[in-house]
């Protein structure tokens, strides 16, 4: 998937158990890899761009696919757009889309407690070695070794899409060209590969994608703009919040390292600064 993956099996099983569970996992990721990949000429997705592959003679994972990304393209008034670049890519949904698939078969075969994380698309359930419930860092957008925000919870699809790592490479589908004004932007819900395609869509629509996010139903928000801005929704489950609010951690810098405060709210976002 041409990401780092991590999984942590919080059951007490068997070893030999453990291990299969893991590799049923693995298998799967790079099985999407293969089918999915935008990268290999031999990927049923290249095939099919180029026109070597039919949609009839495609597999069902991929009309299924496509299938959801033409109706998360009608939920996302347009934004969310595995065409945007000009040729079929839709990894905004695929790398959520396969983690959930993995995680609903974890939990199908008895591992209850586990987290799975894809490069920063984490689905976690139930509760870690520990006991307590999973812990999720959400990146600072300018200091690769420190968060912005730690979440919590025992059944949680956090998905976050950024520009820190590969510049703005989100398009905006209206202008065709790259989307400006978010730095990153994280969405919580219950279904990684919507919440995966929600954050992107949300990137793509520059500062607008904020309001839409308020409005979306079974989903929290965490969003930082370009000019170092942090929106986050009331219920965002937030144990840790780098970027200032209730619960702060003390510790936090904007770009310029400058320390911030918390600013109070507009709408239904809370409104601070990194």
């Amino acid at each position: 998937m041409g990401t780092a993956v991590s999984l942590d099996l919080a059951d007490p099983l068997a070893p030999s158990t453990l291990d299969d569970l893991a590799d049923g996992v693995f298998a799967w990721l790079r099985l999407v890899d293969a089918r999915f990949s935008t990268y290999r000429d031999d990927s049923e997705v290249c095939r099919l761009d180029r026109g070597a592959l039919s949609t009839a003679d495609a597999s069902d994972d991929l009309r299924a696919v496509l299938g959801r990304c033409a109706e998360l393209w009608g939920e996302t008034d347009g934004y969310f757009d595995a065409y945007a670049t000009g040729r079929l890519d839709p990894s905004g949904y695929v790398k959520g889309w396969a983690v959930q698939v993995a995680s609903d078969r974890l939990l199908a075969a008895g591992a209850a407690n586990h987290c799975l994380n894809a490069g920063g698309d984490v689905r976690v359930r139930g509760h870690a070695s520990s006991g307590r419930p999973w812990r999720i860092g959400v990146r600072h957008p300018w200091h690769a070794t420190k968060v912005a925000w730690v979440l919590a919870g025992t059944d949680l699809a956090v998905a976050t899409s950024g520009v820190y790592e590969r510049g703005h490479h989100v398009v905006d589908p209206r202008t065709g060209r790259a989307a400006r004004g978010l730095r990153s932007v994280t969405v919580v819900g219950r279904d990684l590969g919507v919440a995966d395609a929600y954050a992107t869509a949300a990137v793509a629509m520059g500062r607008a994608g904020a309001d839409w996010l308020a409005g979306r139903a079974g989903h929290e928000c965490a969003v930082v703009a370009d000019d170092a801005t942090c929106l986050r929704s009331a219920g965002l489950p937030v144990v840790v919040d780098g970027a200032g609010g209730a619960g702060a951690d003390p510790a936090r810098e904007g770009p310029d390292g400058a320390a911030t405060s918390f600013r109070g709210s507009t709408d239904d976002l809370y409104r601070t600064r990194l």
